[in-house]
């Protein structure tokens, strides 16, 4: 079996993948300091494939700890998912997005050379467009100022991978661009696990649903959309887990240093009062929400063209608004 490093592995689209890999007959080496993760979701992982998973417990800008566990092990490929993630605290604390978030890149791409690994598939965001003048967003549309500390660090991230690719050390990336991934694996075993306030919407509304928050802000109503919500582009973390194990099995098919950009998503955009509506009539459930301000750092509106996907990585989307809403609802009420 082929060892593939994925870090921060046993958060929330990292554990997907790992079963997702695993499933596709590769061997995961997990990596996480479980800063924003369970570790009892590793646990899960092994019993939803029936395979033991190695864990390295520790933080991946710590190359030593890394080489020193990894020096007998052949790596094939490495997904670096370990990064900091919320938009609002990236504004409050720059510096920890700053230092982890490109610092951790950094340390994984001099690891990988160490080791004489090229593969490397790149966890990025739609975040690197900002605001988009043009809709759907195509590979090739051009990157605008980022709205938040946090989009910056993966437009850095994003030049540092060129700057390491122009380089000629021969490495072969793909940096995903994801849209937003939602849901959770249809055992109910994995899923979004959110420590303190959840940063997105779909956690915040299972909680909500729940009972664990009195009620859902939806922040803004006035925006230049049908509905006056903002509207992204949500994609069950399934496919988005495929997307990654097929991101591996492409560069492991290529025989040439190179470097490319992918958006993963549905090509379908939905506003944040279509999710709630949805949610409502796919579980039964009544959720109280009210009209908040607007959010500093939000996109008014953001979806990808997926085509590019499609045809580079013979990848497809295969679950819906409504399967990713209903799996995420049994993940929630499987944490009571």
């Amino acid at each position: 079996m082929k060892n593939i490093l994925v870090t921060g592995g046993a958060g929330y689209i990292g554990s997907h993948t790992c079963v997702e890999l695993i499933n596709a007959g590769y061997n995961p080496i997990i990596v996480d300091n479980f800063s924003n993760s369970e570790k009892f979701i590793v646990d899960r992982i092994e019993e939803i494939t029936g395979q033991k998973i190695q864990l390295i417990e520790g933080d991946c800008v710590d190359e030593r700890l890394l080489l020193s566990k990894l020096k007998d092990i052949k790596l094939e490929g490495c997904i670096h998912f370990a990064a900091y993630k919320a938009v609002g605290e990236s504004a409050q604390q720059p510096l920890k997005y700053y230092q982890n978030n490109i610092g951790s890149l950094v340390s994984i791409l001099s690891l990988l050379e160490k080791m004489k690994c090229p593969n490397i598939v790149f966890s990025s965001s739609c975040t690197v467009y900002g605001q988009p003048d043009q809709l759907p967003v195509v590979e090739s549309t051009a990157m605008k100022p980022a709205e938040s500390p946090y989009g910056r660090t993966k437009q850095i991230c994003e030049n540092l991978l060129e700057d390491y690719y122009n380089s000629g050390k021969g490495v072969k990336a793909l940096a995903l661009r994801y849209f937003n991934p939602i849901g959770a694996h249809p055992s109910a075993l994995i899923g979004e696990l959110p420590l303190g306030v959840p940063n997105n919407l779909v956690p915040f509304i299972t909680q909500t649903a729940a009972g664990l928050r009195e009620k859902l802000t939806v922040f803004g109503n006035d925006y230049d959309t049908p509905d006056g919500t903002c509207i992204r582009d949500y994609i069950h973390v399934v496919d988005l887990a495929k997307a990654h194990v097929a991101s591996i099995d492409y560069l492991l098919s290529q025989n040439k240093s190179l470097l490319d950009h992918v958006n993963i998503g549905t090509g379908n955009g939905n506003s944040v009062l279509e999710v709630i509506e949805s949610f409502e009539s796919v579980n039964g459930v009544k959720l109280n929400y009210e009209i908040g301000s607007r959010r500093d750092g939000d996109v008014e509106k953001v979806y990808a063209d997926a085509s590019y996907a499609q045809n580079l990585l013979n990848w497809n989307t295969e679950l819906s608004l409504k399967d990713a809403l209903k799996d995420a609802w049994k993940w929630q009420v499987s944490l009571k």
